[in-house]
């Protein structure tokens, strides 16, 4: 999205009208805008949206190619992410880039959060804007991961979303990871 969030007042508004799963996903952001500085804001939201990419890739993992449980958390806690790093995970695991939209959204806050996380700082205007944009990239991933696998990675609760089928053993869950580039440490 392209909106521009004038206030603080407008970024608590559009944190109400983001779905309820992304709400949860994101339950302190409220009370954080109201008792801490915009820096602190972004910070969390950033954190909390790279735990939902971590997510994304080892529900793909085990929804889509039935990886091992074990196997599958390893990987993706040896996977040092980056945001270019991401997206070709995401393409190897879903098949399809992360969607046009939400990586735009994405790429506009990471601006926007590399200044502040350096040093070099950044308007109010502008961590408000970011804070949306991270708020929008999460509505549209699940989106996105929910027409393709059938999960929302930027939900609360994930029980069940693997279904009643059986996953790999653990020698063909290795190879197949090895074969998507995972490391297993």
């Amino acid at each position: 999205m392209n909106k521009t969030i004038k206030t603080w007042k407008g970024l608590v508004k559009e944190y109400k009208r983001c779905s309820e799963d992304v709400q949860q996903y994101f339950p302190h952001l409220s009370a954080l805008l109201a008792e801490f500085p915009l820096d602190v804001c972004l910070s969390y939201v950033f954190a909390r949206m790279e735990l939902g990419q971590n997510m994304a890739l080892y529900c793909g993992l085990r929804k889509i190619h039935k990886a091992e449980s074990g196997l599958a958390h390893k990987a993706i806690d040896a996977f040092h992410i980056t945001r270019e790093g991401f997206r070709e995970k995401f393409k190897i695991v879903f098949g399809v880039y992360p969607a046009k939209g939400a990586q735009a959204d994405l790429d506009t806050a990471s601006e926007v959060r590399d200044a502040v996380m350096h040093g070099k700082g950044a308007t109010k205007a502008q961590m408000r804007n970011a804070i949306a944009a991270v708020l929008w990239y999460a509505e549209e991933m699940n989106e996105q991961v929910r027409k393709k696998a059938g999960f929302m990675p930027y939900c609360q609760d994930l029980r069940g979303f693997t279904g009643r089928g059986e996953a790999l053993d653990k020698a063909t869950t290795r190879w197949m990871l090895k074969g998507m580039g995972f490391e297993l440490g």
